[in-house]
């Protein structure tokens, strides 16, 4: 039996859920508060001596890292695929890209806005927050024009589209209207809010207590 550990607002942890809901895989979810500190009790640091969520249990097999995890699922569990078909290794590679992409730019900024925008008005940085304003539109900017002709990031339905989802959907919450002038990322949202995967992370807010 699949258990997965887990902060229902962590971004990473949700590129996780989308996975397992993509195949189908039944799992039990174990909630780990990261606002009481769960993740440094020694029982959770021996699955995962960062003491990070999410990470995934399968049977004797203990995964951590949303990445090093859907790989694995990708492996064990190899139908519907995540990602592109072995022997395409320019849409395999492009699809890791993306997903990396996302979790060490597109996630941490929007993290980080989600962060000032949560504080009272007299006390959030103004500045900061237009230059992450910015930086969120110009990651988006840059997904439109990636998306020309495309009707995911790496031809089908991937992990790449997946890292981006959690974020995305929330991204009106912080003030961004991320269809605005950008054709090709409200096509592409639209596509993705037509799977069961996605649609299920709908009335998860932001937190700004998760990771990024």
């Amino acid at each position: 039996m699949i258990k997965l550990y887990d902060f229902l607002s962590c971004p990473y942890g949700q590129k996780v859920r989308i996975v397992l809901a993509e195949k189908s895989l039944n799992y039990d979810l174990v909630s780990v508060d990261l606002t009481q500190n769960e993740h440094r009790r020694p029982d959770f640091l021996r699955l995962n001596p960062f003491g990070r969520v999410p990470v995934l249990v399968d049977d004797d097999t203990a995964v951590y890292d949303s990445t090093m995890i859907n790989e694995y699922l990708e492996d064990e569990y190899p139908e519907p695929p995540v990602l592109p078909a072995v022997g395409s290794s320019a849409l395999r590679s492009r699809a890791r890209m993306f997903e990396d992409f996302a979790d060490t730019s597109f996630t941490p900024q929007v993290g980080q806005l989600i962060v000032e925008v949560s504080k009272q008005e007299a006390e959030r940085d103004q500045n900061r927050l237009q230059r992450l304003h910015q930086g969120v539109e110009r990651v988006l900017d840059y997904l439109n024009n990636e998306l020309k002709g495309q009707q995911f990031l790496a031809g089908e339905f991937s992990v790449a589209d997946v890292a981006f989802a959690p974020r995305l959907l929330i991204l009106s919450e912080v003030g961004i209207d991320a269809s605005v002038n950008r054709a090709n990322v409200d096509g592409w949202i639209k596509r993705m809010l037509e799977r069961p995967s996605i649609q299920n992370l709908q009335g998860v807010s932001a937190d700004p207590s998760a990771p990024g």
